[in-house]
């Protein structure tokens, strides 16, 4: 019996067993889940199962791509983009399009920066903690909307996650440079409203508003968003 196992993680994304077939000689691997018990077996025919269930999602995101933006009217533009759970392959596409759509709109680089900063952040967030969901974002003359949507897992503490350095990534997504607990405080520093709403099982949902530097001004010298 081998004492040293080589063993995969039940959370890790499929190209980490997918390395370890070709790193190693063996056929199959055990799967352990975070308390260290064996919860199944990985074998190369389930790795191409998997690759061709893949590569529909893969299909699905490069018509996702193709989509244009959707003018509602004049000065508005609303984007979704649908983000899947440990894609890091295609993590930041949604920061990255928003970031073109504020170039082409000549948003100063101060508002430009705090909005990618939503966006990214945002975004990794479903694509390390949750299930998979959405993004969806709104940009009128007077402020942007970001708002991320997922269907589970769920935050059992909000304030908790709120709080700078405190994450929930397991040990193999902090050694790929992730999960290092800044991800929704930096949203809530860079928004002028920021709220986030979770149920454990039933999902989270996470709003910022960003205010323009050319929204209208009311008497008070206070950013009428009423007008």
């Amino acid at each position: 019996m081998s004492k040293k196992l080589i063993v995969l993680e039940e959370d890790m994304p499929v190209f980490f067993a997918i390395s370890y077939f070709g790193r190693y000689s063996y056929r199959r691997f055990p799967v352990i889940n975070k308390y260290n018990e064996l919860v199944g077996i990985v074998t190369s025919r389930d790795i191409t199962t998997k690759l061709l269930i893949e590569a529909n999602h893969e299909i699905e995101r490069l018509e996702r791509k193709t989509e244009a933006p959707t003018e509602t009217y004049t000065g508005q533009i609303e984007r979704w983009f649908k983000v899947y759970r440990f894609d890091f392959e295609n993590a930041g596409y949604a920061s990255t399009e928003i970031k073109k759509i504020l170039k082409t709109r000549n948003i100063d680089s101060k508002t430009a920066r705090r909005i990618a900063i939503s966006a990214y952040e945002l975004e990794m967030n479903l694509v390390v903690h949750s299930n998979g969901g959405s993004i969806h974002f709104l940009m009128d003359d007077n402020q942007v909307l970001v708002q991320a949507d997922d269907t589970g897992p769920g935050i059992e503490n909000v304030d908790l996650a709120l709080t700078e350095g405190f994450t929930t990534a397991t040990e193999w997504i902090r050694s790929l440079g992730f999960g290092a607990g800044m991800g929704l405080p930096n949203v809530q520093r860079v928004s002028d409203e920021f709220s986030i709403t979770s149920e454990p099982n039933r999902g989270t949902h996470a709003k910022s508003i960003i205010l323009l530097a050319n929204a209208p001004i009311n008497t008070q010298g206070v950013r009428d968003e009423s007008s």
